[in-house]
């Protein structure tokens, strides 16, 4: 006998849908899966058979066959188990045939029957209900991440026999639902660093607010101590608040990635990664042999901080350029080609040198030919990309002793969304939401300057000896130096305070 359930796959943070055809034959007892299964599927065999005995039933003595349909790519992971379960009980009688044919089914199973939490669940329920599909079983545990899909019924399944009494009509599973609007606006205890502790740095801290409020790449450069660390940490306490449809996009990666708290969780801040300067250029875009999404897919809408910039690997660095230009990374392996977003900001700091005291001559005794290779560690390219670029020097005695504390957070935040709201306003016919994603087109409409603010442009482009790159950073800074002063027109102050943020790309490069 014949029986189908449909379930689905994943396939980068997208799914696909995969019908899970049981067949029982007479003949020489047997349990057989095929249509490309890895090796953890392979082993569901062993789990649903004993999952199926410890709930009570009998297990069918009889040539098993299980397809995972299309069978020309491949499947892995635990999540068909219940889905295998469940065909093989109506195929064998238990169940009415037909019985589960409007649903959607995913989960693990331990060996007494539980059902147990999958990866992945947010966008494979996303596909199910693309797919027509109104009702879904999913894990009890990974229930608040699929209710977070509108219009489709959710059914938290606790164990392998409370499905099949739920199916049979004894005792139902009552559907499980969330209010979205209440869910995402629902105040959250904050955990963010307060720039109000933050002695001195006055320069840092203006252009770490013009960075957070037009989205833009930031780089510090200064001795050990100066506060590169601190400051990066607390830029997420001032970052613009996250959209709905933004957190659902930052949910499904972290789903897929299996990194969701508790299975339950909306991500409703903007993600801050900290990979160490060890990380590998797979780990920081993704890979595997079914890749999975890297450091900068995970900082999707967020940042990603990168202490130490010279340290780390320099393929590990080149990999980015495509990325931090695109807001997408392609990943091409044997199994297939998939594309990851990273539409995100980066932070970085870095020493002067390799002791990190330049200028200071009691301290830093590295010879030039010493400072040269360690900052030509960072590629022109890779520095071209990076909008803001700040020499903080060290932090003075006055500064530490000042007993006055700095602004707050908050009341950075208040500039930085101000902004943000002016930028939302005037590209919601767009599709963007920053500054830092203005397109060459875009630019040449939104960011037009006067005459002066043109001959001023005209000769720091020529003695700076800047790029056509750099020549649009420029003018993306100076839009949101504008916004945040309240300036529908970028003037020369803005456009002069930019500058200065540009000036030491020749110098780290030599």
């Amino acid at each position: 006998m014949l029986s189908i359930i449909k379930s689905s796959a994943l396939l980068g943070i997208d799914s696909y849908p995969v019908s899970v055809e049981v067949d029982l034959s007479s003949g020489l007892p047997s349990f057989d899966i095929v249509g490309l299964p890895d090796s953890a599927v392979k082993e569901s065999r062993e789990r649903v058979r004993t999952a199926v005995k410890n709930s009570g039933f009998t297990f069918p003595v009889k040539h098993i066959t299980v397809n995972l349909a299309p069978a020309d790519t491949r499947k892995e992971g635990a999540s068909f188990d219940l889905p295998i379960a469940l065909g093989i009980l109506c195929a064998c009688g238990a169940l009415n045939s037909s019985v589960a044919d409007d649903y959607f089914v995913t989960g693990e199973l331990s060996l007494d029957g539980s059902v147990r939490p999958v990866n992945g669940v947010l966008p494979m329920v996303y596909g199910a209900k693309q797919n027509g599909i109104k009702k879904c079983f999913v894990p009890g545990e990974n229930m608040e991440e699929a209710a977070l899909v509108e219009g489709i019924a959710v059914y938290p399944v606790q164990n392998l026999k409370d499905l099949v009494e739920h199916l049979s009509g004894k005792n139902k599973i009552i559907p499980y639902s969330v209010d979205l609007n209440t869910l995402f606006h629902q105040k959250q205890t904050s955990n963010f660093l307060d720039f109000a502790h933050v002695k001195g740095q006055e320069n840092a801290k203006r252009a770490m607010e013009i960075a957070a409020a037009g989205g833009h790449n930031f780089l510090m450069i200064g001795p050990p101590g100066s506060g590169k660390t601190m400051l990066a940490k607390r830029l997420p306490s001032i970052l613009p608040d996250l959209t709905f449809e933004e957190s659902i996009e930052i949910t499904k990666i972290y789903s897929v990635a299996g990194l969701l708290r508790n299975k339950s969780s909306l991500v409703r801040t903007r993600p801050f990664r900290s990979p160490h300067h060890t990380i590998s250029a797979s780990a920081l875009t993704g890979g595997g042999r079914i890749p999975k999404p890297g450091e900068i897919s995970l900082s999707h809408h967020g940042v990603l901080f990168l202490d130490e910039l010279p340290e780390f690997q320099r393929p590990a660095l080149e990999i980015m350029r495509q990325p931090l230009e695109d807001g997408e990374v392609t990943i091409a392996r044997v199994n297939g080609t998939l594309t990851f977003p990273s539409d995100f900001m980066l932070v970085a700091a870095m020493n002067p040198c390799p002791c990190g005291y330049l200028g200071d001559g009691n301290k830093c005794h590295c010879s030039m030919n010493e400072i040269i290779k360690y900052r030509r560690k960072i590629s022109g390219p890779l520095l071209d990309r990076i909008d803001i670029m700040v020499e903080m020097p060290a932090v003075t005695y006055e500064d530490l002793n000042e007993m006055e504390m700095g602004e707050p957070s908050a009341k950075i935040k208040e500039r930085v969304l101000t902004a943000h709201k002016i930028q939302l306003a005037r590209y919601q016919k767009e599709g963007i939401f920053f500054n830092a994603q203005l397109s060459a087109a875009q630019i040449e409409k939104f960011c037009s300057l006067g005459t002066k603010e043109k001959e001023v442009l005209r000769n720091a482009f020529e003695r700076m000896d800047l790029s056509a790159r750099a020549y649009h950073k420029i003018l993306k800074v100076a839009r949101t130096v504008a916004d945040l002063a309240g300036s529908e027109e970028i003037k020369l102050p803005h456009l002069a305070e930019v500058l200065q943020y540009r000036s030491l790309d020749r110098k780290y490069l030599f």
